[in-house]
C-alpha cells in the first residue's frame, strides 16, 4: 500500500499496440499501491489483451462501447471523468494521440478525453519512425501545450525487429510519474528529511567486522514514506540487502563514523529520523591483514573504542534539524529506557520497539512500537513495517501543519 496512491481514482485508457500487455503490470502495481482503477479498453487495445484480463486485475468492470446502454446506465462516458483523480493513456498509440490532438471522438475512449476535465498522463508506444514522424511531434507539442503529461519512450528493440526510441515506459516509470503527480501538493513538499537505516559495520580486519541483526526494513520503508508524502529524502543506509526506495536519494556507509559524516554533510535539513542500528563500539584499531588463528594461539584481545552518536550529534548541531527522531530497539523495559534515551539524546521524539528474541522484529516484516514525545506515550498496535512507516510520515506532516497553524 502506497500511502500517496491509496484510494486515488484513476481511469486508464488502453489502446492498441503489442505494449498493451504492459498495461496489465501497471494495473497491479496500481492495485498493489491502493488506487481505485477503472479500465477503458479501445477495440485497437482488445486485439492485444482480453477484456476479462483487464477485469480479473482492475477488479472492476472493462468500458468498451460508447453506444452500450448498460455501460451509459451505470456509468456513461461523462461520469467516468468527473469520478476521477487523474487519466493515464498506456500504452497511447499514434492513432490515438492524433485523436487525442484533432479532438476527434468517434469511440468511447476518445470521447471520455474530449469530455474530460481532469490531468491526463500519456504513454506513448510505436514504431520509431512513427514517433519521429513531424505529425506524431506536432500532436505531442499540441498536447504539451494543452497540459497533457507524457512519459516518454524508451529506446530499444521493438517487435517488429527493428531498434529505436517507441518502446512505452516500463509500468514501475510510469507508476513513479502518477506518484509524482500526487506529489506536488503533498504535505512535506518543499521539505528535506534525513533518514539513516540498516546495521554498520565496524572492521576487525580486511574480512571480520562486528555488527548487529539489523535488516534495513524499517528504515527503508520510512524513507520511502517520506519521499511519498513529498519530502526531498536522503537515505544514508548501512550495509543491507534492501533496494534503494524510489525517488530517494542513497549515500552508503559502512562504519558509524561513515554515517556521521554523511549525516553531517546533508545538512540543512528539516527531519531527520535515525532509525539506523548504529553500532555502538568498535575496534580501536583495525588490523591491517586477516588476523591468522594459527594453531595453539590464543584468541586475540580486541579492545574497543565507542563510536560517535549520531543521534546526539544531529539533535545537538549548529544547524539542527527542526524535528529530530531517534529509535530505540529494548529487550526490556522499553518505554522506560526509551523515555530515558530521548532526555539524553536530546532528541524531539523516540520510537520504541522490542526486539528481543522471539519478537522477529530484527528481518522481520512487522513491527510494534511506542512513539515516545515531550507529551506523552503513544502506543501503536502490531503493524507491518510499511504500515509503521507510513503511520509514523502522516504524524511528522501533522507536527509541521500544526507548526505552521
Amino acid at each position: 500500500m502506497d500511502p500517496m496512491l491509496a484510494g486515488k481514482r484513476i481511469l486508464l485508457v488502453i489502446t492498441g499496440g503489442i505494449a498493451a500487455y504492459k498495461s496489465l503490470f501497471l494495473i497491479r502495481r496500481l492495485k498493489e499501491a491502493g488506487a481505485e482503477l477503472r479500465c477503458i479498453l479501445t477495440p485497437a487495445g482488445a486485439e492485444f489483451v482480453t477484456p476479462l484480463s483487464v477485469q480479473a486485475l482492475s477488479g472492476a468492470p472493462v468500458y468498451r462501447d460508447l453506444f452500450s446502454l448498460t455501460d451509459e446506465h451505470e456509468m456513461g462516458h461523462i461520469r467516468l471523468t468527473r469520478e476521477t483523480d487523474l487519466v493515464v493513456v498506456a500504452p497511447a498509440s499514434a492513432d490515438f494521440l492524433a485523436k487525442m490532438a484533432l479532438g476527434r471522438s468517434d469511440d468511447l475512449a476518445s470521447t471520455v478525453l474530449l469530455a474530460n476535465p481532469r490531468p491526463v498522463l500519456v504513454a506513448p508506444a510505436m514504431n520509431h519512425v512513427m514517433w519521429a514522424h513531424p505529425a506524431t511531434e506536432a500532436h505531442l507539442a499540441t498536447l504539451v501545450t494543452r497540459g497533457v503529461m507524457i512519459a516518454p519512450p524508451g529506446k530499444g528493440e521493438m517487435a517488429c525487429g527493428e531498434f529505436g526510441p517507441g518502446r512505452m515506459a516500463e509500468p514501475e516509470e510510469i507508476l513513479a510519474r502518477i506518484t509524482d503527480f500526487f506529489t506536488s501538493d503533498a504535505p512535506l513538499s518543499g521539505r528535506h528529511a534525513l533518514v539513516t537505516s540498516g546495521p554498520t559495520h565496524e572492521a576487525i580486519d580486511p574480512v571480520r567486522f562486528i555488527a548487529n541483526r539489523s535488516s534495513g526494513k524499517q528504515g527503508h520503508a520510512i524513507a520511502k514514506a517520506l519521499a511519498r508524502l513529498g519530502a526531498r529524502t536522503t537515505l544514508v543506509s548501512g550495509p543491507t540487502s534492501q533496494p534503494d526506495p524510489a525517488g530517494v536519494s542513497v549515500i552508503r556507509a559502512e562504519s558509524a563514523e561513515d554515517m556521521l559524516a554523511a549525516c553531517l554533510g546533508a545538512l540543512p535539513a528539516d527531519i531527520a529520523v535515525c532509525a539506523a542500528a548504529v553500532s555502538d563500539w568498535r575496534p580501536s584499531a583495525a588490523a591491517p591483514e586477516k588476523i591468522k588463528k594459527g594453531g595453539n594461539t590464543a584468541p586475540p584481545a580486541i579492545r574497543l573504542a565507542p563510536n560517535p552518536d549520531i543521534l546526539y550529534e544531529l539533535a545537538h548541531a549548529a544547524r539542527r534539524p527542526g524535528l529530530v527522531i531517534g529509535f530505540a530497539a529494548e529487550t526490556s523495559r522499553v518505554v522506560e529506557n526509551a523515555r530515558e534515551k530521548r532526555r539524553r539524546k536530546g532528541c524531539d521524539w523516540i520510537v520504541a520497539n522490542d526486539v528481543s528474541h522471539g519478537t522477529g522484529v530484527f528481518g522481520g516484516d512487522s513491527n510494534t512500537v511506542h512513539v515516545i514525545t515531550a507529551d506523552g506515550v503513544e502506543d501503536w498496535p502490531k503493524l507491518t513495517k510499511d504500515e509503521v512507516a507510513g503511520r509514523l510520515a502522516g504524524r511528522i506532516a501533522d507536527h509541521f501543519a500544526t507548526s505552521a497553524a
